[in-house]
């Protein structure tokens, strides 16, 4: 995962909605006659207000508390906002704004080096032959066979919200659609190349080339080459990824009637969003509302588990940032209703050392890699796709198995001629492979048919278009 990264990000609140603009200010609350500041640090925020408030209220609320509207999104009552006034939260309601940039920079312990350093690209080649046989991840799903059948439609569009996509790149010109791209590091999408291409970070381009490099018997060839992806840059050039740029992407998802999105990444600064917990709670409530209203729009999430081998319903600690955990706190997107989470498995099919776990936190699995190498001419153990410049490289991490799991799901789809954001991750599951609890493994608990590790089991894409 890409901070399932910090690549994450980096390169993955809870109101009730009902707090109305204009209402009392929140206890704690500053004076909202006192002077504005006009120097400090320049922070953006999320503010969540009740849905389809108007937009003048909304304006006049953020303007008249020392901040500049940004942007608005009246459907899901999510405005985006930026001050230098440092109280501006506390004017607002702290139960109403919320900067994640700011808490990131009041945290301690940000934990990311770990997942910076597996998700980095691990081998680099050029890829001017066929490298389909190092594509052993391809043939444990048997995508491989999938391709000869059907190779996805073009009525099909896989959103990788992501750290961008290379334009470029030989194997994704094809299926990249740049009128459905966009840029959303600052809350408001931007449909510029520039935008929406990346700022260095493979990370993006990796998993996109996973989705649907094309099959043209040179590099690798995607799971589904025959659909269309978007690129949609929701993380910034500090490698991070905040709810104004995440809200951003999913409702541009909802927009542009996307199939489904590919989320390799956590929610920043932290990798579990605790409901209850101030401030906190408006970040996870602005995602929870776009990610809802996402599905609402017939647009399935996918996103990765994480990188930290945790038993997502049971957090002790937070291993992005130290803050006060329990079991009301979630990864965001991955563990929102509705979403498919994805963990992990290495080229013997087992649970990769690094993959996140969970009973009813993981919908299915997919290969990751690991860190063992499988044997001569399979390939490196992190899994081969695409990279910048035209070339190819191997990543590992939940990162690279949430792709595999969208590119089925895109194949699935593809056969559907209606369909719908439930319908398809049901069969998405029910198409799986069921894989059984490894023996004397007390962390995996659960039947063949579901358990904490695989949940319903390894994706098939050949199962998806017989």
């Amino acid at each position: 995962m890409s901070k399932l990264g910090r690549l994450g990000a980096a390169t993955l609140a809870m109101t009730t909605g009902a707090v109305l603009l204009g209402a009392a200010p929140a206890a704690g609350a500053a004076p909202t006659s006192a002077p504005c500041a006009t120097e400090g640090t320049s922070y953006q925020y999320v503010v969540v207000v009740k849905p389809h408030t108007r937009e003048r209220e909304v304006r006049g609320e953020i303007t008249g508390n020392c901040g500049r509207f940004d942007h608005y999104y009246p459907e899901i009552g999510v405005a985006v906002a930026t001050s230098v006034d440092p109280s501006f939260d506390r004017r607002v309601g702290l139960d109403k704004a919320y900067s994640a940039k700011k808490a990131k920079d009041a945290v301690t312990g940000l934990g990311r080096s770990r997942t910076a350093k597996l998700e980095s690209v691990q081998a680099v080649v050029a890829g001017d032959e066929d490298l389909s046989g190092q594509s052993w991840d391809m043939r444990a799903i048997g995508a491989d066979k999938a391709n000869k059948i059907d190779q996805g439609s073009r009525d099909v569009v896989v959103g990788v919200l992501d750290s961008g996509v290379d334009p470029k790149h030989p194997d994704l010109v094809k299926a990249l659609d740049p009128k459905l791209s966009a840029g959303c590091e600052t809350g408001k999408p931007v449909n510029e190349v520039a935008a929406w291409s990346p700022l260095g970070s493979a990370h993006g381009t990796h998993v996109a080339g996973t989705i649907a490099a094309a099959k043209d018997g040179k590099g690798i060839t995607g799971v589904a080459p025959g659909v269309r992806i978007a690129s949609v840059r929701v993380i910034n050039d500090e490698g991070m990824i905040y709810p104004e740029s995440a809200v951003c992407g999913f409702m541009w998802s909802a927009a542009k009637k996307f199939t489904l999105t590919n989320n390799s990444w956590f929610a920043d600064p932290f990798f579990f969003w605790c409901q209850d917990k101030p401030g906190e709670r408006v970040g996870f409530e602005a995602i929870r509302r776009a990610v809802a209203y996402a599905h609402r729009a017939e647009v399935l999430t996918v996103a990765a588990a994480g990188n930290f081998a945790l038993d997502l319903t049971d957090p002790t600690y937070d291993p992005a940032a130290e803050h006060p955990v329990d079991k009301k706190c979630k990864l965001l997107p991955g563990g929102l209703p509705g979403v498919v989470s994805v963990s992990s498995t290495g080229f013997d099919g087992s649970l990769s050392s690094f993959s996140d776990y969970g009973r009813g936190a993981i919908t299915v699995s997919a290969p990751g890699g690991d860190f063992t190498e499988p044997p001569p001419g399979q390939g490196p153990g992190c899994p081969l796709s695409t990279i910048p410049d035209g070339q190819y490289g191997s990543m590992c991490g939940t990162s690279m198995a949430s792709p595999h799991a969208a590119g089925v799901a895109a194949l699935i789809a593809s056969g559907l001629p209606f369909r719908s954001a439930a319908h398809l991750r049901f069969l998405l599951a029910a198409q799986a492979d069921p894989k059984a609890c490894p023996g004397g493994d007390e962390r995996c608990t659960g039947s063949r048919l579901n358990n904490s590790f695989f949940g319903s089991g390894q994706v098939n894409a050949l199962r998806a278009v017989r």
